[in-house]
Formats: C-alpha cells, structure tokens, sequence
C-alpha cells in the first residue's frame, strides 16, 4: 500500500461541531471513483516518532517499532473532482478530543499529510424505486454523497444524526429527497437515530438500505431490517464506522466478532 499525498487548500467550519477541508492530491487526478461512499484513510505520525511525511509505508513498518508507525482515521470523501484531484473531507471535532478532529482544528492552508486509497463499493441504484439513508456526522459525507446521485424517477428518506438543532450543515434538496435532522440533545449516539428509523416504517416501494454510524446503533437497526422486518440483505447497506468507548483501531480488531454475534443472534431470532 503506497501512501498518496494531500494537501488541505482551503479550511471551513460549516457547523459548530464540523470543519471541511479542501485537498488536492496530485496521484487523483484522472482518478474515476464510480461510487456514492468513497473513503480514504488518513496517516497520522506519532508524537513520539522521529520522521515526517513525505515517507515510505513500507520502510516505516520495516524500521520503525509498531508504536511509532502511522495511525490510521479513516473519512469519506464528500466531493470529488477527477480533473483536478481536489477532494474535500468533513471533520467531527470536539476541542482536544481524538486525534484527527484536534489536528483539522490546526490545519492550515499548505499543510500537507499522506493517505491510502480510495476504497468504497456503494451507490444508489436504478434497480430500487426509494432509499433510506441513516446515520451520524460520520456518515453525513456518504449520505449526501448519495443524495446527489439519486437515479432519475427514484425517491429517498435520510435520517441525519446531529448534536443539536444548531449543528445543523447544509444538505442536498429536491422534490425526491426528504432530511429528517434527528438531534441527540445529549442523549447517547445512535439511540434517537435507530428510534426515528423505526417511526418511518418499512416503505411500501422497493427500497434499498444505506445505515451507517455507531456500531450500537448498527446493531438494533440490524434487527428491524433483518428479523422484524425480513428485510433481505442484499438490499441493504449497513456497517459501524466506529464504537462508543473505542478507538479507530480497537474496534477494527473487534469488528469481525461483534458481526457474527450479530449475525447468530439474527439467525436465533429468526428461527426462534
């Protein structure tokens, strides 16, 4: 995996808990990303490590004890633009908390970083008559991503998880596409989301399932598409980007297990 270089060109708070920054990354130019959640993983350096970026991936892991290698936050790309190679990524930051939100927070006009990808492998498709699109901050980028490469003649419904009524950004619109901004007012993430999804039901159209966001919430929203709706699974979309109490990279090691537990449980509901 070769890193690729971004960098940020332009900087812009665009709600009180979230900051755009705009990239160019010379080896995207030309780049045909055909998908609605492309992703990159960001690298960042360790305080406590000695090199910068530019660097070799591989010499750094060949070298340099494993405290010391790059860590890795992984973003989707809210736009893209093939020509030029600019691309532009939609931070959460609270103050000092976490390690990629501080750094956006810092960021300047010229700072430059490295990145690997982009990854993805979903979009709205013609097949489908209506979508249903859920999830966090984290997610917003995909969702809207979405949003704006609706097929002609199809509909969607997207529930959109904020901090407040004055976290609210800027959000496609259009005769086809209903946002329902769903604040959390303090209460845990994922628990407002997963309940303003199920108000809205299961739609009497073909629909197709894009959910992503906090694993818990992942979970219960697993369980009213899978077993109480028999939603089938190839019509949906549904992954934790990340878990409350964990790290980026705690909860990659867990995610496996805490998929097939779900996956059992599912299978025990079902033929219960």
């Amino acid at each position: 995996m070769k890193a690729k270089q971004a960098t940020v060109l332009a900087k812009q708070q665009i709600s009180p808990d979230l900051i755009r920054l705009k990239f160019a990354s010379p080896e995207m130019i030309g780049v045909e990303l055909p998908f609605s959640d492309h992703y990159i993983k960001l690298f960042f350096i360790p305080e406590a490590a000695d090199y910068s970026w530019p660097f070799d991936l591989a010499t750094i892991r060949e070298t340099v004890p494993r405290e010391k290698h790059p860590v890795t936050r992984t973003y989707t790309l809210r736009t893209f633009d093939s020509a030029s190679g600019e691309f532009e990524v939609d931070f959460v930051a609270h103050g000092d908390t976490g390690l990629a939100g501080p750094w956006a927070q810092r960021a300047q006009i010229g700072d430059q970083l490295g990145f690997a990808g982009p990854g993805g492998g979903w979009k709205p498709e013609d097949s489908y008559e209506h979508f249903v699109l859920a999830g966090d901050e984290a997610a917003a980028p995909a969702i809207f991503a979405a949003l704006e490469q609706l097929p002609a003649g199809t509909t969607a419904t997207a529930y959109v998880e904020i901090a407040n009524k004055q976290a609210l950004f800027d959000a496609p619109s259009g005769p086809a596409i209903e946002v329902v901004w769903v604040p959390r007012d303090g209460a845990t993430h994922g628990t407002k989301l997963i309940d303003a999804v199920r108000a809205g039901g299961y739609p009497e159209k073909k629909t197709s399932w894009f959910i992503h966001g906090v694993a818990e919430m992942v979970k219960e929203t697993r369980r009213f598409l899978f077993v109480d709706g028999q939603v089938a699974k190839e019509d949906a979309s549904i992954s934790g980007y990340w878990r409350l109490g964990m790290t980026e990279d705690q909860w990659q090691i867990t995610k496996r297990q805490f998929n097939e537990e779900n996956e059992a449980a599912e299978r025990a509901a079902l033929e219960s």
